[in-house]
């Protein structure tokens, strides 16, 4: 991987729109500090083949949820879809 620099960064950073300035200010931030403060970044931080792994091994758990809750799901998501409503008199 190549080598960026400083200068490239605030390059980049005079690029992002200011609606995602907060959002960019606080990844740098944490960052900076070194420990991860959410777990979307410490995800992030994985390299591709772990984080594949983590996906690998999330996805086994909702296809075991998905298959134990299949009844349920199956009877809230079938029948009639009929909104009734009593009529407002002005």
């Amino acid at each position: 991987m190549k080598t960026i620099t400083y200068a490239e960064i605030q390059q980049l950073v005079t690029k992002i729109p200011e609606t995602a300035l907060p959002l960019a200010y606080c990844l740098l931030a944490e960052l900076a500090v070194g420990e991860p403060q959410s777990p979307q970044a410490a995800f992030m931080r994985l390299s591709v083949d772990e984080r594949c792994e983590v996906l690998a091994q999330q996805a086994e758990q909702m296809k075991t949820h998905y298959e134990e809750t299949a009844d349920e799901r199956t009877k809230w998501q079938t029948g009639d879809f009929i909104i009734e409503y009593e009529p407002v008199i002005i």
